[in-house]
C-alpha cells in the first residue's frame, strides 16, 4: 500500500521572523508573501502574532507571560514610530514632486 502523506516542512526561527518583517515591515501584502513563499496565510498570521515586533531574536516559546505596563507601551510606541515613519516617507515623494522644476 502505498503512503500518499504529504511531508511536513519545517522552517527555522530566522526564516519565520525574515517572513513576518516582509509584510509588516516591508510593503508588502499578507497575501503576496504567502503566495511567494509558499507558505500558508493562516500559517503567516500565526508567525505575525508570535513574532510581531520582535527586533533581533524571536519570542522564546512556551513563556506565557502577562503583558505589563511597560511593553504595552513599548508596543504603542513602536506602532507610533512606525506610523511616523510612513509620513515622512510621503513628505519625502512630496517634497521630490513639489521640487521639480517645470
Amino acid at each position: 500500500m502505498e503512503n500518499n502523506k504529504k511531508e511536513r516542512r519545517s522552517f527555522d526561527e530566522q526564516f519565520k521572523v525574515d517572513a513576518v518583517r516582509m509584510f509588516t515591515e516591508g510593503g508588502k501584502k499578507i497575501s503576496e508573501v504567502s503566495r511567494d513563499l509558499g507558505v500558508g496565510l493562516s500559517q503567516l498570521q500565526r508567525w505575525r502574532r508570535k513574532y510581531a515586533g520582535d527586533e533581533v531574536t524571536p519570542k522564546p516559546a512556551g513563556r506565557n507571560t502577562a503583558p505589563s505596563a511597560e511593553s504595552a507601551e513599548t508596543e504603542k510606541l513602536r506602532k507610533e514610530l512606525a506610523q511616523v515613519k510612513e509620513e515622512r516617507e510621503i513628505l519625502k515623494k512630496a517634497l521630490a514632486v513639489f521640487s521639480r522644476r517645470p
